[in-house]
């Protein structure tokens, strides 16, 4: 069934397209006979009806039919194409009516639409004109904003060069213009009025733009200047009348005269205004301040100095004095105080390192000097003054013998000059320098006159002999800690060397004196009790680790050892001996030659047994009488017990040695536990 149905399509498709084949031939014999009578065109290159075109055309449509699916199914199954192709025929005719009607149908809207294209053809045609006019518009204004564009920058280019003209005219109109405020001002008002200072101010800007103006011959200048040097004049005497007067209020007596100096640092700009315009009166008053300060100076300090010597004393400065303030003489007068001399040099420097730190700020200040200027008119002003501190310093040292003053006062100095010098004040750095080489020369000499004469000291002309620390050693440990606890602070290497020098000649002093002691154990008592005194006094003052304290604690452990060796061989010596030949024959491997001792060895067990207290106790006693210090007493005694526990403790281990095992006197030691708290007993508590 399915064959005959396809079998009855292909013969309809090919009996239509035989009916399309038969009526496409007849329109086309129509059109013949039409375009016969048409004359025959010659189109050359466009003629696209020749045979090898229509050949071509035919065989690429051939070729495209055959690749079609429908048609090689058709090819296939055998279809009649005549027949189809009627029958497309007939399809198309009624696709093509359907569409003629829907144009029909649509027909007025078509219209419409055909007129509303039509309008909007008119109406960008109006726009393309507008458009058009508009641009040859802009063209126009463009070229128009271009000439605006270099008139604006012309006019500014103008405004710039008459703003620079205007501001340099109205300088120069401003500063030729002498208002009459300012006239009034100067003339009438008082120079301490704060209007007066600026109106002054006004005036020395006017002279010095009227000196510049006339460096460049600017007739204008000439206009002004009359006034402005009459206004000058009467500026600069006003202010040298007050400044004058500020000066000589510093004579009236009882002056502080740092208020008016104050007064005067307010209005420093008056001595500017004298140094820019008038140097003569300005001079005049530099060399007035100079002369009445000088004065002043010298004065205030000859009176101060003088005053402080009626309240001198021999006793040392303390170092809370040291850091106090200066002295008041008339108050030190009232309260019957009297003061060392190193004292009263601290204050009368402490009052020199004020006063000449405020001075020399004041002149960089107020006269506007600076570096060696500055310093040459701080000389001149208290020049004077530091010659007669010079002067007497040196009246002083010529019949000083007091090492500690003189060093307490070098020392006063270095740190006075360590104040300036963190104030940055160079104004007495050299006055520093020439009192410290006054003192250094003294001091040393002094130093080697006390080594001098320790050095040629004759024990025997120092009187009877005694045990007990000797008053030169006294004063040589507190002179010695004086001056190294001094030192501390600005350590000096000759000072030390001298120091050691002084202590070597105390050392060969203090065996000199122990060699007039008959016994040695009288020398070791004296020069251990020296030992420990200078040593105490040093320890009080000096660092423990000072080359002083070190010295004197190695001699003091040395004599206390040969010491304690001294008073324990009278009561125990024959063990002590006994122990030292035994355990140097037992390193060499001879103990051997002591197995005959018997009866030595029962001898020193059975006296070491029966007596060691009473001969502890005595030596004990015997110690705590013999040494000042009972500190030190006790040390000894404790070092001489717990040496006297050793040597017995030497003495067991040489008894239990092979050689003297079966010794039957062995069993009668006395325990070294039991000895070593028998003897706790002995000990003195202090």
């Amino acid at each position: 069934m399915a064959e005959e149905a396809q079998i009855a399509g292909a013969v309809r498709s090919n009996s239509g397209a035989d009916s399309v084949s038969a009526g496409a031939m007849s329109y086309l014999q129509d059109e013949k006979s039409d375009f016969d009578v048409v004359p025959a065109l010659n189109l050359g290159d466009l003629d696209i009806t020749t045979d090898e075109f229509i050949l071509d055309e035919v065989d690429i449509h051939i070729q495209a039919n055959l690749e079609d699916d429908l048609v090689k199914e058709a090819l296939k199954t055998g279809v009649d194409l005549r027949q189809y192709s009627k029958q497309v025929e007939t399809e198309l005719q009624r696709i093509e009516q359907v569409s003629i009607k829907d144009y029909i149908k649509e027909s007025q809207n078509i219209a419409s639409l055909h007129n509303q294209i039509t309008a909007c053809d008119s109406i960008l045609e109006r726009m393309e004109g507008m458009l058009s006019s508009f641009q040859s518009d802009l063209s126009s204004i463009s070229s128009e904003i271009q000439t605006l564009q270099q008139q604006s920058v012309s006019m500014n280019m103008r405004l710039k060069n008459r703003q620079a003209v205007r501001s340099q005219l109205s300088q120069l109109v401003d500063e030729l213009v002498v208002p009459s405020t300012m006239i009034s001002v100067i003339l009438d008002s008082p120079v301490t009025e704060q209007e007066f200072l600026e109106q002054l101010h006004e005036l020395n800007s006017k002279i010095n733009y009227a000196k510049e103006l006339s460096f460049r011959e600017t007739l204008a200048c000439s206009d002004i200047q009359d006034i402005v040097d009459r206004l000058k004049i009467k500026a600069v005497s006003k202010i040298r009348e007050f400044i004058l007067q500020k000066i000589y209020s510093f004579r009236k007596p009882m002056t502080n005269y740092q208020i008016p100096q104050n007064t005067l640092l307010k209005y420093r700009f008056f001595y500017q205004f004298l140094l820019a315009n008038e140097r003569t009166v300005a001079k005049e008053i530099r060399d007035e301040y100079v002369d009445t300060m000088s004065k002043i100076y010298f004065s205030y300090f000859k009176s101060y100095s003088g005053r402080l010597l009626k309240v001198q004393r021999g006793a040392v400065l303390s170092p809370a004095e040291l850091e106090g303030p200066i002295l008041i003489p008339h108050a030190a007068q009232r309260g019957d105080s009297r003061y060392p001399y190193e004292t009263l040099f601290r204050s009368q420097h402490y009052a020199l390192l004020d006063n000449g730190c405020r001075e020399f700020l004041f002149l960089s200040d107020f006269f506007m000097v600076a570096g060696n200027s500055a310093l040459d008119l701080f000389n001149s002003i208290m020049g004077k003054t530091l010659s007669m501190f010079l002067k007497n310093l040196s009246t002083y040292l010529s019949d000083c013998y007091d090492s500690i003053a003189v060093f307490l006062c070098i020392h006063i100095i270095l740190r006075f000059r360590a104040i300036t010098a963190k104030r940055n004040i160079p104004a007495l750095d050299k006055y520093w320098e020439a009192v410290l080489e006054l003192l250094w020369p003294r001091f040393e000499l002094i130093l080697e006159m006390n080594i001098q004469s320790i050095r040629n000291t004759d024990p025997q002309k120092l009187g009877v002999l005694d045990t007990r620390p000797h008053y030169i050693t006294r004063r040589y440990a507190e002179f010695s800690s004086a001056i190294v606890s001094i030192n501390q602070t600005f350590p000096n290497e000759r000072t030390n060397t001298l120091l050691g020098q002084l202590q070597i000649e105390v050392e060969n002093f203090v065996l000199k004196m122990a060699a007039e002691f008959p016994s040695r154990r009288d020398q070791l008592i004296f020069l251990i009790n020296n030992y420990d005194m200078m040593l105490s006094v040093l320890m009080e003052r000096a660092a423990d680790d000072s080359k002083e304290v070190e010295g004197f604690q190695q001699l003091l452990l040395a004599r206390t050892q040969e010491f304690i060796e001294e008073i324990l061989s009278p009561p125990f010596g024959g063990m002590i001996a006994f122990v030292k030949e035994s355990e140097a024959l037992m390193e060499k491997g001879q103990l051997d030659k002591l197995k005959n001792d018997e009866a030595r060895i029962t001898q020193l067990v059975r006296g070491f047994s029966s007596t060691w207290k009473q001969s502890v106790e005595a030596l004990s006693q015997d110690v705590m009488r013999s040494f000042t210090n009972f500190k030190n007493g006790t040390s000894i005694i404790q070092g001489a017990l717990t040496q006297l526990i050793q040597y017995y403790h030497g003495f067991h281990k040489v008894l239990s040695q092979p050689t003297f095992r079966s010794l039957a006197v062995r069993s009668e030691l006395i325990n070294l536990h039991h000895l070593m708290v028998e003897v706790k007993k002995h000990k003195p508590n202090f």
